[in-house]
């Protein structure tokens, strides 16, 4: 199996930002798109958590959109073979004083990649990011 082959990080770091322009812009269409769409689907939130497609749109639905300003950080697409890749990244708020930790796991399907589960948490201060 061969890991991290430049075209297939080059495509799952293209399906990453579109889904962080979907989640910065609240489309929330967009953001949906991206996970797939099976009652397996899995998200971890900070203080919530999803099984399944159906409870995330309900989610998502009652969201509010995320502050202004988000800035990622240490980004890493790492890929296993041609079809399955995990995402990880820090994120930060201007106006917080948290740091923000976000994973992913992302699958290629006939309608392509997709989030088959997620996981979110915030720790404290990110002073060493700055």
């Amino acid at each position: 199996m061969e890991i991290d082959h430049p075209e297939v990080v080059a495509e799952v770091l293209a399906a990453f930002r579109a889904y962080e322009d979907a989640l910065v812009r609240d489309d929330r269409a967009g953001i949906l798109r991206w996970f797939w769409d099976a009652e397996e689907t899995v998200r971890f939130g900070v203080a919530d958590r999803q099984n399944g497609v159906d409870e995330l749109r309900a989610w998502r639905a009652e969201q509010p959109p995320v502050p202004p300003g988000r800035t990622l950080a240490e980004t890493r697409v790492t890929t296993f073979g041609t079809d399955y890749a995990v995402v990880t990244t820090l994120f930060t708020y201007p106006d917080g004083d948290a740091l923000g930790r976000q994973s992913q796991t992302w699958v290629r399907f006939d309608a392509g990649w997709r989030i088959v589960s997620a996981h979110v948490s915030q720790l404290g201060s990110p002073v060493w990011l700055s």
